[in-house]
């Protein structure tokens, strides 16, 4: 968790940071650019790179032919290792810190700026005094987010032989058989999530838009010739190893080699998570809804406090929320198996552990805070006054949603669904623990694959997780490219 802290600070910060402040060629193309590898999962991104980088790969390869050395002649940093899970998980998290860092930047006021032009201070001396305090909250807010994700990955730490909790909870419950052992792993992940989500939510608590009231962005510094190619590789490097380098390597396998089974199962495995990712995000997005509208209609404490709790998944990981739903799922069928053998007489079978509806529950618990927060963004846009003038017409609570604000919320409940129908299309964790027999996703195909060395086999399903991750990633890159400020 420190070294992706750390990375993602790095990476997110320094190019918030030049996009903002200095103009150099490929600017405005790196501003949106830079959010695109929050569409790379982290285990697929870990799956391209050890297959680039490891002895047999062609990188250390290409190495070899060049110098002739042979194994023992030069030393490799491993990518299986802590460092190297880090790095992949920094590569496709960094955006969080970029977004969040780059519109505190942006609406840092530009008096402030002036001010220390005017007293003759370097930008890198005013980057570390003023620019940087101000955003504090903003940075440890995307670096919160960054490591939510981080306690929750399986993927990466699983192929990495790296022991996470998250891990140890699939070691402990799957190749142990210790369910007990495995639920006490996953409540102290419990503690490390809580923890996050109340740093999160204090330092968004604590950000200022702008505390000297001008929405005016100060003019960017026009780099020399030699920075600007500096700034120009600063920025281009993530994109370049977060999505480009991993998208090149997939499409290539897909085309030269591909799924074998793409004629037959592989559109079996699609269906199946095109199905399960619709489902979960229609009833999110229902869910959404109505607790965005009941929190409108009466804002109370006990009103917030259970919506809170009810949005709480997000920063839970899947497989916590998986060993939760799989000991009420065990207790509930143990007891409808003996009501069925003994009062109705028939014979017992699981009717909730290891089915279609587990998984769904799990999906919606986890992903419900992106529809949630959606939604309730787009209600807060809708003025109450049109919520008054309909109740002085005699619309009840029913009319005035569908008849003003259904149609006014059709972009956020679209956005809302897309988000939650992409987070599940990429979950693993909860899938694996969770799917019924023989029951085959994208996310699980390309796991096992990647897991069995396969990784040109795995490219295609893989494939198809990024190319849909980049709905949303699009969309949001649009918003940013839009979202200039006056000069």
């Amino acid at each position: 968790m420190v070294l992706v802290g750390i990375m993602t600070i790095l990476l997110g910060v320094g190019s918030a940071w030049l996009i903002v402040s200095f103009e150099f060629p490929g600017q405005r193309i790196l501003s949106w650019a830079l959010v695109l590898p929050l569409a790379m999962p982290g285990y697929i991104i870990a799956y391209v790179y050890t297959d680039l980088l490891e002895f047999a790969g062609p990188v250390q390869t290409l190495l070899r032919d060049i110098t002739g050395w042979q194994a023992g002649d030069y030393a490799f940093p491993p990518i299986r290792s802590l460092g190297g899970a880090a790095l992949m998980l920094s590569l496709v998290l960094y955006p969080y810190v970029y977004l969040l860092t780059r519109t505190s930047f942006q609406r840092q006021s530009v008096a402030l700026v002036e001010a220390t032009r005017v007293l003759g201070v370097s930008p890198t001396q005013a980057f570390l005094r003023v620019a940087l305090p101000c955003a504090r909250p903003a940075i440890a807010g995307g670096v919160a987010l960054a490591l939510m994700e981080t306690i929750a990955d399986y993927g990466v730490a699983d192929y990495f032989g790296v022991s996470t909790l998250t891990a140890g909870i699939f070691r402990t419950w799957l190749g142990m058989g210790e369910p007990v052992a495995a639920a006490q792993i996953a409540a102290v992940l419990f503690l490390f999530a809580g923890a996050l989500v109340v740093l999160e939510r204090l330092n968004r608590q604590g950000t200022v838009a702008n505390p000297l009231g001008r929405d005016v962005a100060a003019a960017r510094i026009v780099l020399p010739p030699l920075k600007s190619i500096a700034a120009l590789l600063a920025c281009a490097l993530p994109v370049t190893f977060g999505f480009l380098l991993p998208a090149f390597v997939l499409i290539r396998y897909a085309i030269n080699v591909g799924d074998p089974l793409l004629s037959s199962q592989f559109l079996a495995f699609a269906g199946n998570s095109l199905t399960v990712a619709a489902a979960a995000a229609l009833i999110a997005t229902g869910i959404a809804l109505f607790l965005a509208y009941a929190e409108r209609r009466d804002a109370s404490m006990q009103n917030q406090l259970l919506i809170r709790l009810a949005t709480l998944g997000y920063a839970l990981p899947g497989a916590m929320i998986a060993i939760g739903i799989l000991a009420l799922a065990g207790t509930l069928d143990t007891k409808l198996a003996i009501f069925m053998r003994d009062t109705l007489g028939m014979e017992p079978r699981l009717l909730l552990t290891g089915t279609i509806a587990g998984l769904l529950f799990a999906y919606v618990a986890r992903f419900l805070t992106a529809a949630f927060n959606s939604t309730q963004a787009g209600l807060e846009k809708i003025h109450g006054t049109l919520d008054d003038a309909a109740r002085m017409l005699g619309a009840g609570p029913g009319r005035v949603l569908t008849a003003i604000h259904l149609p006014l919320l059709r972009g956020p409940l679209l956005a809302g669904f897309l988000l939650v129908f992409i987070d599940v299309m990429k979950e693993l964790p909860a899938t694996l623990l969770l799917r019924p027999f023989n029951f085959e996703t994208l996310a699980t195909r390309t796991y096992r694959l990647a897991s069995d060395e396969r990784l040109a086999e795995a490219s295609t399903a893989a494939l198809l997780i990024v190319a849909l991750g980049l709905i949303p990633t699009i969309m949001l890159s649009v918003s940013i490219a839009r979202s200039t400020f006056r000069r």
